[in-house]
């Protein structure tokens, strides 16, 4: 049955209108963005398959054209849109960052770094630049790859943190694993960093290691 023949109180598109986009599931969430299903299957059904396809969300932000347009029903259009979405999300709270202080919302740099980096299936260090009054400069994505001690360089972090005139910066870090628990390479790492951006006075505030849905914080830890 199409989603236009069920009952209005359980269509998506109405329910979102009527108790906001939190009060629906995911393959709910994703049927409001596909609008329409395919032959013998509603969006809402097409949605839980495309979880059930990549496992989250996660894996399927960061599903390529290919293996997304492998879903009977989707293509490059589709992907195309759901990547302007992303990006969009990306945007609006890095906006938020630039126009507020950042440590006054801390839950918003999560989300912004879970967009960022948090679906990536490679390995990814990021950097957040702040100025006096911690207000987001400009990320950048400086490393990537297998990480540890000896691949993320702290003249690299040293010099981008003095391109931009950053008085204060914030580290953060994937694990594809899914655990977002600091390894030693990950606490010696974030010491020696702390240790060299001080030399040019430049403070980390935090740094985060993010393993959707989970994101990890030094700082809430009491370990920076």
């Amino acid at each position: 049955m199409a989603i236009n023949e069920w009952p209005e109180e359980q269509r998506p598109r109405e329910r979102l209108i009527k108790h906001g986009a939190s009060a629906l599931s995911d393959a709910e969430l994703l049927a409001v963005f596909l609008r329409t299903g395919v032959a013998g299957k509603s969006a809402v059904d097409l949605g839980r398959d495309m979880i059930s396809q990549f496992g989250s969300l996660s894996g399927l932000f960061s599903a390529s054209i290919r293996e997304f347009s492998a879903i009977h029903g989707l293509g490059s259009a589709k992907y195309a849109q759901l990547q302007a979405v992303l990006e969009l999300a990306k945007r609006a709270i890095s906006e938020e960052l630039q126009e507020n202080t950042s440590l006054s919302s801390p839950q918003s740099v999560k989300k912004y770094l879970q967009l960022l980096i948090g679906s990536k299936t490679h390995e990814s260090f990021a950097v957040l630049f702040l100025d006096v009054k911690n207000r987001l400069i400009k990320t950048e994505e400086l490393f990537r790859g297998t990480l540890n001690h000896a691949s993320v360089y702290p003249r690299e972090v040293v010099k981008s943190a003095l391109q931009h005139n950053a008085a204060a910066i914030i580290l953060a870090h994937n694990h594809p694993s899914g655990s977002c628990e600091p390894s030693s390479a990950d606490l010696q790492l974030t010491t020696t960093l702390k240790q060299a951006l001080a030399l040019v006075d430049v403070r980390v505030l935090d740094h985060f290691i993010v393993a959707n849905p989970k994101v990890y914080s030094f700082a809430e830890n009491g370990q920076i």
